[in-house]
This record gives C-alpha cells, structure tokens and sequence, in this order.
C-alpha cells in the first residue's frame, strides 16, 4: 500500500485501568516493554531505554516512566500503581500495527480495560512534495476558475 503525499504519522495513546500492581512497580517490565516493543512493531531503536521512579506531591501519584527514543520518534509509558493506571503513547512516521502494540501491552501489563485513541499527526505535512505541488496547482486553478 502506497503511502499518502500528506501526513506525517500515526500517534497511538492508551489510557490502562485494573493493572498488575506487581507489573506496574517493576522497573524490568517496563525497561522490557520499551526494549521489545520497537522490534514487534518495526521500528528502529536508537538508544537504550530509560526508566525511573518518580514520586509526585501526591503521595499516591508516584510511579515509574520511561521511554524510548526510535528512529521514527519515540514510544513512552507512564504508570500509577496505587490507581492501577498507566498511560502509553508511540509516535511514528512510519506506519505500524497498532493492535500488536495494544496487544503486547495488555499482556505484559494484566490491562483489564482500555482507552485508545489514534491520531493522524501532521495532516499538511508534505511527505511527497512533487504530488503536493501539483495538487496545489489544481486546487488553486479550480479556485480561480
């Protein structure tokens, strides 16, 4: 399938509820998910991940983030444990299979129901600019005519 002359990519979100307490605390699940996921969806990572432990001002809004940069953007996941939450978001320029992602997630993560919106980014983004510019002639053509 050819590839549109406009957009820049596709942006996954999940919002996570009724998660593992034990998945959500534990630093190697989560520096796991960011290290497999790249591969399973095709992309190119370009550094290691990373993750840490924050503690908020909220004593129960503490909980683990990482993230990890690819070639085609970046993949990032936050948790709270003591909500059961967790709060994902991969961005690409380059197409992917969403379901796979949402998938492995929910897995590793026990996700007992989930929120996901996708998000065409960049829609004026001229991936094919030869294409964009005869499209604008036309357009602006039947504009004067």
């Amino acid at each position: 399938m050819k590839k549109p002359a406009l957009g820049f990519g596709l942006h996954l979100t999940l919002d996570g509820y009724g998660c593992s307490y034990e998945r959500l605390t534990n630093l190697d699940a989560i520096y796991e998910f960011l290290d497999r996921c790249p591969d399973l969806i095709q992309m190119t990572k370009i550094m290691p991940p990373y993750v840490f432990k924050y503690h908020g001002k909220v004593p129960e809004d503490w909980g683990l983030s990482g993230f990890v940069l690819i070639a085609e953007s970046h993949i990032s996941i936050h948790t709270f444990p003591e909500r059961g939450y967790l709060s994902l978001d991969i961005f690409s320029c380059k197409d992917f299979d969403y379901q796979q992602a949402v998938a492995y997630v929910s897995e590793l993560f026990g996700i007992a129901r989930h929120e996901v919106n996708l998000l065409d980014r960049g829609l004026e983004f001229p991936r094919e600019v030869r294409t964009v510019e005869r499209l604008m002639r036309q357009e602006r053509e039947q504009m004067r005519g």
